[in-house]
This record gives C-alpha cells, sequence and structure tokens, in this order.
C-alpha cells in the first residue's frame, strides 16, 4: 500500500466536505419545498 502524500490527504477531505455540503444543501431545499406545500395545501382553496 502506497503512503498518501498530504496534497491525496486533503483532496479527499474537501471531497467528502463538498459531498456533505451539497446533501445538506439537497435535504434542506427538500425540507423548505415540503413545508411550503403543506402551507399551501393547508391555506385551502381561494
Amino acid at each position: 500500500m502506497m503512503p498518501m502524500d498530504c496534497n491525496q490527504m486533503t483532496g479527499g477531505m474537501a471531497m467528502m466536505i463538498a459531498m456533505g455540503l451539497v446533501w445538506l444543501l439537497i435535504v434542506a431545499v427538500l425540507i423548505l419545498a415540503t413545508a411550503a406545500l403543506v402551507k399551501y395545501l393547508r391555506s385551502g382553496p381561494r
């Protein structure tokens, strides 16, 4: 097994952090969309 140098290590960490942020963003958008839909449906017909 080859030892990873510092550059590969930070690259992998940055990738993981980026993926985590993307997932958080997707989850936040889904939650907001669900809340908006529920609010719209509860407001009743106009």
